[in-house]
């Protein structure tokens, strides 16, 4: 498949660095009752936020925008005589936008494959519609990589099927129709790509400018296509190539935003794909693999996820609260149960984190949510004539006042639903309570949760590791690099005032890499963040939406929740004492007698050393440290603890982020990395900028045991 989500590093760009700023909004009848004027007004709103989109050296290029409505079915199904297709009953078919290569032959290759795989599918594949366009007056840079415009239409044999399940059959084929597009030797400026395939609802959108959707695409101009609802995006991709593919919406949400942990949240994604099983898909939950499409922007890769747990079982707004949660600390007023709703989630789903206003929908119901910051805007009207307009601007509609019934803001960490089939706007009180009722949350995590406390009150726990002598602490600290400076400036302060002592932001030492002083790894990291003049977090100011809690040990299926899913150690902040990674490695294989709730919670160590006078004793050593993490996981470690305490003449110590980030990234390879987690013991981290590496790539929790005995 050739798309901007599969085009190389090159120059300065990096689509690893793809996120948007971009404006959103939905309008929705709240009755359900499907008109144009829906349409229009969604439109009418996309053309409000083209402040919100771009352009670059071609004016008339926008970064992308699109509108996302209901399947049209009376339009489509009269369109479809004309070119003698007979399309099934409403709601028992898929439909779609599909982009094609312009070149003849590889657009025939295209449909063929796509044409096989429906019909391997077990599907029947009922014809293509090309999609009248007018191209006349976009930019060049668009026209260039224009691609073919077509809507395909899939049957399916038999009595007719419910919804859920015909929307997860063309999820596969789906899939296995993009697996199928990344073999296909297409030109360069090709395009092969759905933008959505679904018996609900259907996007038009590409590489416009906002005012340009609705004259690009003719359909959009046809007053008999109708819709209750209409989600719209107009998109600025803020540090990115704009392309056809990443414009929005996507198959169910629009995304005004950056996920700022979006590395991270895709490694645990892919490293959980392992133990995915569902009664609901059955074997088919192979051909899902993987569940992110390589190289998608922040928004494309979130969509992926939410499709995947909403398919899965779970309500969109389940699944949108586990992906995106609100602020749970003691600090948040919240019910209890609430709380314990998000603490058993957070247990195996880690958060997306970052400013994000989020639209979202199946084709019957449509919501938006803030995250927990509630950095993104996100305003909303209700009409005492049911109808509801919700928008990252104020004014996108003009709307008499006598006419409104509530206006109003979404808060950090809220959502707004609107139910078209029970007619009605659901509250987010309504929806966190029906949630949070789901199960027995609280019940679950007193039961199976265990804390650091748990291990260090449990019988015959084991001694402290012991420390090294006060004598060795300057061996110590010259083989860990400590210098002068560092004690006197950042150590010291630490230790009197238990804070991280403060300095410039800029950091005008030569460059780690050009240093024959033999800097730490951590330095270099240090000197690229530099470079970054965002302000540090005021813990104070932003104490709520702030934690350092994390759940360590081995994850379960993240598809099919169980009690046994908070069967974790909670960590209520990452950094642990010489006493508490003791208790820890106490959970020995062999230990006997432990408490029923400590059983199954293993730890195993590994030494994080080489020998320096082998060639190439770095490299073997990290081959073998990860072939000794892979083969720990395989006999139930749940902590494996990396470690350079048995530092010697004869055996230097291995970087430590060089060690953590070498088994993270094996463990994510080898689709092991949720089995387990990694606990760093090292003298080589002392500042706060090391702790954050350390995690940022891999660590679950530190033990600085040189920092301590310094």
């Amino acid at each position: 498949m050739t798309t901007r989500s599969n085009i190389p590093p090159q120059g300065l760009y990096d689509p690893r660095f793809e996120h948007d700023a971009c404006g959103v909004g939905f309008v929705c009848n709240i009755d359900g009752k499907k008109t144009n004027t829906i349409i229009k007004q969604g439109i009418q709103v996309l053309e409000h936020l083209k402040h919100r989109g771009a352009t670059g050296a071609d004016p008339k290029t926008g970064d992308g925008a699109g509108i996302l409505i209901q399947v049209p079915h009376a339009f489509l199904a009269e369109e479809c005589k004309k070119i003698n297709i007979i399309l099934p009953e409403p709601g028992q078919y898929g439909t779609g936008l599909v982009f094609l290569p312009q070149k003849k032959a590889e657009r025939t290759l295209c449909e063929q494959t796509f044409e096989r795989i429906v019909k391997e599918e077990g599907a029947v594949f009922l014809g293509w519609r090309k999609v009248p366009v007018d191209d006349s007056f976009i930019g060049f840079i668009a026209k260039r990589s224009q691609p073919v415009m077509h809507h395909a239409f899939i049957g399916f044999k038999g009595t007719p099927l419910p919804s859920l399940e015909i929307e997860r059959k063309l999820y596969v084929i789906r899939r296995q129709i993009e697996h199928a597009a990344t073999k296909l030797s297409l030109s360069k400026e090709s395009f092969f790509y759905i933008t959505n395939l679904s018996s609900k609802t259907l996007a038009y959108k590409g590489l416009f400018m906002p005012g340009q959707v609705k004259d690009y695409f003719r359909d959009l101009q046809d007053e008999s296509l109708i819709s209750a609802l209409a989600i719209v995006h107009s998109r600025y991709s803020t540090n990115t190539f704009p392309s056809w593919d990443l414009a929005q919406p996507f198959r169910y949400l629009a995304h005004n935003g950056e996920i700022n942990t979006l590395r991270g949240n895709v490694n645990w994604i892919h490293a959980r794909e392992a133990q995915f099983k569902s009664a609901i898909f059955g074997n088919t939950i192979k051909k899902l693999h993987p569940v992110i499409v390589p190289g998608g922007s922040d928004s494309s890769t979130l969509d992926n996820v939410l499709e995947l747990l909403y398919l899965s079982g779970r309500s969109l707004e389940h699944a949108m609260t586990m992906l995106i949660p609100d602020a749970w600390n003691i600090l948040n007023p919240i019910d209890d149960k609430l709380r314990a709703f998000y603490e058993y989630h957070a247990t195996f789903m880690e958060p997306w984190d970052g400013p994000a206003a989020i639209v979202y929908t199946d084709g019957e119901s449509i919501g938006s949510m803030l995250d927990r910051n509630g950095l993104r805007p996100a305003r909303y009207i209700i009409t005492k004539d049911n109808f509801c307009v919700m928008a990252s601007e104020v004014g996108v509609l003009n709307i008499a006042p006598e006419r409104v019934l509530e206006r109003g803001r979404l808060r950090p960490g809220k959502t707004l639903v609107i139910d078209t089939k029970q007619k009605r706007v659901v509250s987010d009180n309504e929806i966190k309570s029906g949630l949070s009722s789901q199960y027995p949350y609280r019940k679950w995590l007193t039961k199976h949760k265990i804390t650091l406390k748990d291990i260090l009150h449990a019988k015959k726990a084991a001694s402290p590791a012991a420390s090294k002598k006060t004598a060795d602490l300057s061996v110590l600290q010259n083989n860990f690099g400590y210098t002068r400076e560092e004690l006197k400036v950042i150590l010291q302060p630490m230790a009197t005032a238990g804070s991280e002592p403060t300095g410039s932001m800029g950091n005008d030492a030569p460059l780690a890499i050009f240093s024959d002083k033999a800097p730490l790894l951590f330095n270099y990291f240090k000197q690229l963040f530099a470079q970054v003049t965002n302000p540090a977090i005021d813990p104070y100011r932003e104490t709520l939406i702030m934690s350092l809690v994390s759940f360590v040990g081995r994850q379960k299926n993240l598809l099919e929740p169980t009690e046994e899913h908070c069967r974790m150690l909670r960590l209520d902040h990452p950094v642990l004492t010489n006493k508490e990674l003791a208790a820890i490695k106490g959970l020995t294989p062999s230990r006997k007698g432990l408490p029923p709730k400590l059983k199954g919670f293993k730890s195993a160590t590994i030494d994080m050393l080489f020998d320096p006078r082998e060639s190439g004793g770095i490299e073997k050593a990290l081959a073998a440290i990860n072939k000794r993490a892979e083969a720990l996981i395989k006999q139930g470690i749940s902590f494996i603890i990396l470690t350079d305490r048995n530092v010697s003449p004869a055996k230097a110590a291995i970087p430590s982020l060089l060690a953590v980030a070498s088994v993270h990234h094996h463990l994510v390879r080898k689709e092991l990395r949720s089995q387990t987690d990694l606990i760093v013991e090292t003298g080589e981290a002392r500042e706060v900028m090391h702790f954050a590496l350390l995690i940022g790539y891999g660590a679950s929790a530190i033990n600085p045991y040189l920092a301590f005995l310094t």
